[in-house]
């Protein structure tokens, strides 16, 4: 963000504004920011000079932790305005309550929310494993009514914000919110419902996959959104990407629970790299067709 350097011309030096992260995150009305250590004595004015920057944002927030532990939060401190970790953020005609020091969220998803959600086709019935405050499942069904979203999420706070999120934009009655690992929600009580998994939580796909591949419908094509995180060349990362599918495809070409044996075939459809999340790391979404077949 250019203007976030002009602003601090004069207050920083030269040689500290080299240091300086330009690109920082602005959820509602708030900005989260990270401050390099080398500059964590003038983080105060950092964080006024994006006030004064952005005239919507009433409070800075540095990151103070990554995001860890399960539930995937980060700290965060107050360097400028409101101390209020709870705002609304506006996307594609939604509003959600967010609140960034309880549940993880990133505004950088959002041309990804939209393109899942043109996908949906009328009357699915689409399974969110890691739903977060509601984002993906509500811009779905408030864009298709005819579908029905099983929203799940470990993480009590976020579930809580889901459930606001859902009455805030109308769509409770077609988005389903559940609280717990979605591991024991699908095998409790989604086994064969879903036209369509999302999955956007790269850190667990992978161990989660086979949790998807139970929850699709038996004898017809269904629809995997897969979200991974390849750290290589950038010209390389479809091919890693196969490589980490056709691994997973041959771990779960077929399984047997409750005395039925199942079958997969998988096709992948597409690939595209949503954003660049470190030096040469990638978060890349593979969208997934599969087959699932009874034997008895």
């Amino acid at each position: 963000m250019p203007m976030l350097k002009e602003a601090l011309r004069g207050i920083l030096s030269e040689e500290e504004i080299k240091h300086l992260y330009t690109s920082f995150d602005v959820i509602g009305q708030i900005a989260i920011i990270k401050v390099p250590d080398e500059l964590l004595e003038k983080r105060y004015e950092i964080g006024n000079a994006i006030m004064r920057s952005i005239k919507h944002v009433r409070s800075v927030y540095m990151q103070v932790s990554p995001v860890k532990d399960t539930y995937r939060v980060r700290e965060v401190e107050c360097i400028a305005g409101v101390d209020d970790t709870l705002t609304i953020y506006k996307e594609h005609g939604c509003r959600f309550k967010v609140d960034v020091a309880k549940v993880y969220f990133s505004p950088r998803l959002s041309t990804e929310r939209a393109r899942i959600a043109s996908l949906v086709r009328d009357g699915e019935s689409i399974v969110n494993m890691f739903a977060g405050v509601c984002t993906f499942s509500i811009i779905i069904a408030k864009r298709n009514p005819t579908c029905t979203v099983y929203s799940i999420d470990i993480n009590p706070d976020a579930v809580m914000l889901c459930s606001e999120n859902s009455r805030l934009n109308k769509v409770e009655d077609r988005v389903h919110v559940i609280l717990g690992d979605a591991k024991e929600v699908i095998t409790g009580m989604l086994m064969n419902k879903a036209d369509r998994v999302l999955m956007p939580l790269p850190e667990k796909a992978k161990e989660y996959m086979q949790y998807a591949l139970m929850a699709v419908k038996v004898g017809q094509e269904c629809f995997i959104h897969y979200f991974t995180h390849v750290r290589g060349s950038k010209d390389k990362v479809y091919d890693m990407c196969r490589e980490e599918l056709d691994g997973i495809m041959q771990s779960y070409g077929r399984y047997s629970v409750d005395g039925l044996e199942y079958r997969y075939t998988f096709n992948i459809a597409s690939m595209r790299i949503v954003r660049e999340v470190g030096p040469r790391v990638y978060q890349v979404v593979v969208d997934i067709t599969v087959r699932k077949s009874l034997y008895k």
